[in-house]
């Protein structure tokens, strides 16, 4: 298996994200990220790791003319070739104000519409280490404070602010409402934007490249083209180290302590009152409740909170998951509760 694909799926399993019997929808302009991306989940199914429906989504802009509408033949084209559904949509991106802002909520407009006609409850994008150092800068340079230099999660729900980088806004919504798609960000760990060019060389297959990329009125192009370079004379993983910070920046807003936790019942959590309440109370709440279950948190990390959140968020009942120190969660009625796994001596 290509080293590639092979970092794709462990961080497929890190993120929980489904293996079989459900639909995702893979975001796809054309370039290099949203390509690979595509290519490598096409890999996996006909390797038979994932045996899932894949919906390619492409949004045509209609921003740079021709060219837009040459990336959509193109996604058409290689969607086709591979036997991939594909689903399409155009927009008339309004110019006044922000236009990367504005093209960017009409493409997560149509994606999240496309994953709930579908009944797709995941969409993925191709969102790498590059596009979180970036982030990280531009939080920086705009005074942000832990909640925006935090970056892009790489989970979230489809329904909340687009914008990562106001991340602080996240906090005070109801987490993961039932009717909201999640947004998946598998390469945003690992895969740098050489990653996912090299890959779609070795794999045979052209992609399309945005001459927006070379617009400097842009100002996350200004940081691409000439700050990060300026940057890898300090540090040559400058990018790795930027998106490492923004990770750990984004444990520690998930992880400060709220303030005063409401009671729960120690016996189960009601997940629609869960769903409630922001996510660092949420998280906050199910500590509490498991510190009591278990008589501690020994061994309990950041991932088997969001394993819990990811869990009351599933729309099938009777699903459960492991946590250390022999103990399951499982999720039934409406209701999370803790069970002790039984050992045979």
């Amino acid at each position: 298996m290509h080293k590639f694909v092979l970092n794709l799926i462990t961080e497929w399993r890190k993120l929980g994200l489904p293996f079989a019997g459900e639909t995702i929808v893979a975001a796809v302009s054309g370039g290099a990220d949203s390509l690979s991306l595509l290519l490598a989940i096409d890999t996996l199914r006909e390797q038979k790791k994932l045996d899932l429906r894949v919906i390619a989504a492409h949004f045509n802009h209609k921003l740079r003319g021709r060219e837009s509408d040459a990336d959509e033949e193109f996604v058409k084209q290689i969607a086709a070739e591979r036997g991939i559904e594909l689903a399409v949509g155009h927009g008339s991106i309004k110019t006044e104000g922000n236009l990367e802002q504005n093209a960017r909520n009409a493409r997560y407009k149509f994606l999240a519409e496309t994953a709930e006609r579908l009944n797709a409850r995941w969409v993925l994008t191709a969102h790498t280490m590059n596009d979180q150092a970036e982030t990280f800068l531009l939080n920086l340079i705009r005074g942000s404070g832990p909640d925006g230099l935090s970056g892009m999660r790489p989970i979230r729900p489809m329904n909340q602010e687009s914008r990562d980088e106001s991340w602080a806004m996240e906090q005070s919504r109801p987490l993961f409402p039932n009717t909201s798609p999640l947004l998946a960000r598998p390469f945003l760990t690992w895969a740098k934007r050489e990653n996912t060019e090299n890959f779609c060389r070795e794999t045979g297959v052209e992609f399309r490249y945005d001459t927006m990329n070379e617009d400097m009125s842009f100002k996350r192009v200004r940081v691409r083209k000439m700050l990060i370079p300026m940057l890898k004379e300090f540090n040559p993983r400058i990018v790795e180290a930027l998106a490492q910070t923004s990770e750990l920046m984004r444990h520690e807003t998930e992880n400060r302590d709220p303030g005063p936790t409401r009671a729960v019942d120690p016996e189960y959590l009601v997940i629609k009152e869960l769903m409630a309440v922001s996510r660092s109370e949420l998280q906050q709440t199910v500590r509490s409740w498991l510190k009591a279950k278990r008589g501690g948190l020994r061994s309990i990390g950041l991932k088997h909170i969001q394993a819990i959140e990811r869990l009351a968020v599933s729309t099938k009942s009777g699903r459960s998951i492991e946590i250390p120190g022999f103990g399951i969660v499982r999720k039934h009625g409406g209701r999370l509760m803790y069970e002790n796994i039984k050992v045979d001596k």
